[in-house]
């Protein structure tokens, strides 16, 4: 399952279900280094690790659809 970083509070990041919008508070300490908001992480047997493949193309469609609005 794969989960967006919402936001960051103190030491407890909120996480978004990319599929299903299952809302999880999560220690940061379970989290691998580096997160951000935005960053995508996918859980394989409890365990949380970076996407960092699908976190670039959600990245691009948004710059994508952002570019198309803005030509409007």
């Amino acid at each position: 399952m794969k989960f967006s970083v919402d936001r960051i509070e103190d030491n407890v990041v909120v996480l978004e279900g990319i599929e299903n919008n299952e809302i999880k508070e999560v220690d940061i300490a379970l989290l691998p280094d580096g997160i951000k908001e935005g960053s995508i992480l996918e859980l394989n047997n409890d365990v949380y690790e970076l996407d960092l493949n699908e976190e670039e193309l959600r990245r691009k469609r948004i710059q994508e659809k952002f570019n198309r609005l803005k030509k409007k």
